[in-house]
Order: structure tokens, then sequence, then C-alpha cells
């Protein structure tokens, strides 16, 4: 069987190091807003190139916090609108909600998967104060026009980097494109956790200190609390965990670049749409492919031993969670979500593993 994604196989590379970190933390007898955090942060502000990190409890909490960061700053106000993408996890809307903010849904671009920028100036209103970008499988989502239509209109540009860690826009990494990101260390990310883990990034000092602090039950102070925070921090073993891992990011990244272009060029099935290939704007988080029979293809991978997963099979708007928007109509969203299927993709993949892939992708008929 190709797993979809070999875990094991992949934390097992650094077991020594890991081995080696956890038990300094043991040693130390710290275990929450230690020294690994202190050094988690400072390493992942480097390779970002941004100012400030902040080690959260996972990726939701990290969009959640810059929301109410900008809400206690005097930026946002609750009713107020968020734009975001139709077609994304249901995380990055759970946080506008969770905030009592209003998620205003926007088509994707069918080749990219990700926002249609152009389309994002007409869903603008008074009430909007903020674009939520979403870099969707690993692929970076930005541009010169983004950046134009969040000065012309005084919005803040927020970045769900979940899925996207190391990759580039013209030089620049993601997660320090915008005023902040979110990220992810889910233990499936390209930088995962041996459990959940996230991170906000900024350059914004103040915004940082206040989320620094919300995350904290809202203290800069033990037992003095300046806001109605909550308690969302990465614990001492997943930020050395993940400070061993981020040495190795980029080499890995590398890796599913190789094979995502070995898929692009041996895949010949014409029943099968193939994703862009936009080099290093993509770290490939997941390999994402359309086709009509969709059921059909993942019952042949099944059959001949390839894990497959679909991401997503239903659109945040058409989920019971969110009844209300369960009467809007985004074609191009419930277009992708009807065909979408990922296949595995991995730094631990075999060459055997790759060709086989591709071989029983063009078998099927």
């Amino acid at each position: 069987m190709i797993k979809f994604l070999d875990l094991q196989k992949i934390n097992l590379r650094h077991d020594d190091q890991i081995k080696n970190r956890i038990h300094q933390v043991l040693s130390r007898g710290w275990y929450l807003l230690g020294e690994e955090n202190k050094i988690f942060e400072k390493n992942l502000s480097q390779y970002i190139g941004c100012k400030e990190v902040i080690g959260v409890a996972n990726g939701l909490d990290a969009l959640r916090l810059i929301l109410k960061a900008y809400i206690e700053l005097g930026i946002i106000q609750e009713g107020d609108e968020i734009i975001v993408p139709a077609n994304t996890y249901i995380a990055s809307i759970l946080a506008i909600t969770d905030n009592k903010l209003v998620p205003v849904l926007v088509e994707p671009e069918i080749n990219t998967y990700n926002i249609d920028i152009s389309k994002i100036e007409e869903a603008i209103t008074p009430k909007t104060k903020a674009v939520l970008i979403v870099h969707l499988y690993g692929r970076v989502v930005f541009s010169n026009d983004l950046q134009k239509i969040a000065k012309k209109y005084n919005l803040k540009l927020i970045e769900d980097n979940a899925q996207a860690i190391g990759a580039k826009y013209n030089g620049t990494k993601t997660g320090n494109l915008a005023d902040a990101a979110g990220f992810s260390f889910y233990p499936g990310k390209n930088l995962g956790a041996l459990g959940d883990g996230g991170a906000v990034s900024t350059n914004d000092a103040l915004l940082a200190k206040t989320i620094r602090a919300l995350a904290n039950y809202g203290s800069e102070e033990k037992y003095v609390n300046q806001f109605k925070g909550l308690n969302s921090r990465l614990d001492e073993i997943q930020a050395a965990v993940l400070d061993v891992k981020l040495q190795y990011l980029d080499a890995d990244n590398d890796i599913r670049r190789q094979i995502a272009e070995k898929y692009i060029s041996g895949i010949k099935n014409s029943k099968i749409i193939l994703p862009e290939n936009p080099k290093n704007e993509h770290v490939w988080h997941v390999f994402a492919v359309r086709t009509t029979e969709r059921e059909k293809f993942q019952k042949h991978l099944s059959e001949n031993e390839i894990q497959s997963l679909i991401h997503y099979p239903i659109p945040p708007h058409k989920q019971q969670a969110y009844k209300e928007l369960n009467h809007l109509s985004f074609p191009i969203t419930e277009h992708i979500h009807k065909e979408i299927i990922s296949l595995p993709i991995s730094p631990v993949m075999t060459e055997g593993e790759i060709d086989y892939v591709i071989k029983t992708v063009n078998e099927w008929q």
C-alpha cells in the first residue's frame, strides 16, 4: 500500500534529534512558554523574514487571535465583514464567525483553486475591514493588484498560511506578505508537529504584543488580565520537535516539487485535469487533480493499493454548520469540490512509488 502520507517514516528520519530535544525539555521541567518556544519563534521568524512570531495551540487559533487582536486594537469591530475565499477549508471561515465577524465569500480561479483577486473589489462594502487570503494546497495567492486594493480601501491583509510554509512570491516567503499570517503545524502539514500546533507571524510589534497576551488568558503579567483572552499556547515539546524539523523544511519542499514535476510530466490521462506548476510559488502540501468520475477513479486507486484523499468534499457554504449560507451559490467552488482528489505526495516517497502512481493513473480508463 502506498500511503497518502507516511507520517511515521517522515518523523523517524529525525528520531535521534527529536528524542534529544524532548529529553532537554524533560530535564528543564518547564513545559509552557519556555526556552524551546523562544528558540523556535526566533528561528521561524528568521526563516520567514519577519520580525515577530508567536507560537499558539493550532492553526485555527492563529487566525482567531489575529482577528481578535484587531478587534481589541479598535481596527475591526464585531459585525464587520472579512473577505475570504469560498473554496477553502472551513477553519478559515470559523475564525471569522468565532469573532462575531461576517464572512464574505469570493469565488476561486478554476486553474489555481485560490481566491480570484479580480473579484475581490466588487465584494467590498463600507463594512469590509480585511481580506483573508488562503494559500490553498501550498500555492501562493498574491499580487500587486491585491496590495493596491488593500491600500485603496484601507483593508488589513491576513494570510492563512496553514498549507504553504516555505513558498515564495517574488522572493518573499508566505507569512511575510501581508499584515499578519496564521500557520498550522498539524502533523500532516509540510512542517508538522507530533500533535497540534500553530503560530502567528507579523511585522507589527503592537499586534504581536496583543496576540501574545490574548493567547495567554489575556495576560502579559501573571494574574493581571488586560483582555478577555484565550488559552492557546504552543507547548515546549512541540516547539522542540518543530525546531528540529524546520531545518529540513526547504529540502523536503524541494522533494515535493520534484514529485509534482514528475506527476505533471508523466501523467497523460485525458480524464485527469492536472494542476499548474508555478515553481517556487508552490510547496505542494497536496497534489490535487480533478476528474468528472472521482468515485470511479478513487476506487481504481484503492484497488491498486494507492491511498488518496479529497480536499475537500463539501464547501463551507454547504455545511450544516453554516446553514445560514446554504442558499448561496458559488458554481466554481462547487464544481471544484465535486471533482477534486489528492494523490500521494511526501518527502519520503520512493522513485518506485512515484512511478507506480503515474502508471496506475495512466492505466485508468
